[in-house]
């Protein structure tokens, strides 16, 4: 069985598009919404593609109509573009949003996964880095061969005492300085760490075409064309780092 894992598409529609990857099962570990401004159709593919899925901080905020507010950082842009996320959803995506578990446990390929966003003792917003000794401790009493994670926007995967630990990054919205969408796709027990091109200047022409100010766009544009804020640097050109895939295997013992 061939699991395409994804998290935190988080509206950036021509990001999810641009996912070309043969799958027989799909996994989402929750974020569908905010930063982006095209949450009704990531939301729709999710609903028709995600065999199954978990909710995030962003899609609790955004079913519960949290709002938020910042003055800086990426809780500014959360704060701007949740009215607009809110506003563009039918009450059926916003329901779908609202009845996504928190937690989900999944007996997959003769192994047990466990979904979840952030980490098992904080469903929806702990930090999860990847570091073994920090998992070691939220796995203590965790049932499960293979724990899916979100949240922190870096792809990685870990072997901790046995069990798989996977992040597979951020769809829409990556924070690890390569502006390139990832993903995860588990096979045979191994896992693959994948990174992808889309149109980056699609999705800003969408914010460009907002009513958001011109300070927030200018943000957003930032970290969607450079992976991050606050240390904008563009890829070179034909680099390596620029190739369509690039991929870490890390395999799970039968």
């Amino acid at each position: 069985m061939r699991i395409l894992i994804l998290s935190d598409v988080h509206a950036n529609w021509p990001a999810l598009q641009a996912i070309d990857e043969p799958h027989d099962l799909c996994l989402f570990l929750g974020d569908a919404v905010d930063y982006g401004l095209e949450p009704g159709p990531c939301i729709d593919w999710l609903i028709h593609h995600a065999h199954y899925g978990v909710r995030g901080n962003h899609d609790h905020g955004v079913a519960q109509c949290v709002k938020i507010e910042g003055r800086s950082g990426y809780k500014h842009l959360t704060g701007v573009t949740r009215p607009i996320n809110r506003a563009r959803l039918t009450p059926c995506q916003r329901r779908y949003l609202a009845d996504l578990p928190i937690t989900r446990y999944l007996s997959l390929a003769n192994k047990t996964f466990l979904l979840v966003h952030a980490t098992p003792r904080d469903p929806l917003d702990e930090y999860g880095p990847g570091e073994v000794e920090f998992w070691r401790r939220r796995l203590d009493s965790i049932q499960a061969d293979v724990v899916c994670v979100g949240h922190t926007h870096h792809p990685f995967c870990l072997q901790v005492d046995g069990r798989l630990v996977i992040n597979p990054g951020s769809v829409g919205l990556p924070r690890d300085g390569d502006p390139r969408g990832s993903y995860a796709v588990y096979e045979d027990g191994e896992v693959t760490l994948k990174r992808f091109d889309y149109p980056i200047e699609q999705t800003i022409a969408r914010i460009e075409q907002s009513d958001l100010p011109s300070r927030s766009q200018q943000l957003l544009a930032d970290a969607f064309r450079f992976g991050q804020l606050h240390q904008p640097r563009l890829l070179p050109v034909g680099s390596a780092a620029t190739s369509v895939t690039s991929a870490t295997n890390i395999g799970l013992g039968e």
